[in-house]
């Protein structure tokens, strides 16, 4: 069975003109992602997951941020249309590792 997680954080947005949105995800899922993910992990670091917001499922990945030692979920335009949430919001977030 896959690992889950059920977590809330702050969306934010990636200076720049691309404009991409994320989640940073919490230190103790990080911990427990990074110890699953030992030796499974993609290019840059990056972990296969199934993401959910306010019902709204999508497949991602999430990318190791190598400067701050954690994880950040990108959250696509579609999605943030969906669940009507945009930088600053306070995000109920539930992720599925996959391919583990």
């Amino acid at each position: 069975m896959a690992a889950s997680y059920s977590f809330k954080a702050g969306l934010w947005r990636y200076p720049g003109e691309a404009g991409w949105h994320f989640l940073t995800l919490p230190a103790d899922v990080v911990d427990d992602i990074r110890a699953r993910s030992s030796g499974h992990s993609k290019a840059f670091g990056s972990v296969k997951v199934a993401a959910e917001i306010a019902g709204h499922a999508w497949q991602t990945s999430l990318f190791a941020d190598a400067r701050t030692g954690t994880y950040l979920l990108p959250v696509k335009k579609d999605i943030r249309a969906k669940a009507e949430i945009s930088d600053g919001d306070e995000v109920a977030v539930h992720l599925s590792l996959q391919n583990l």
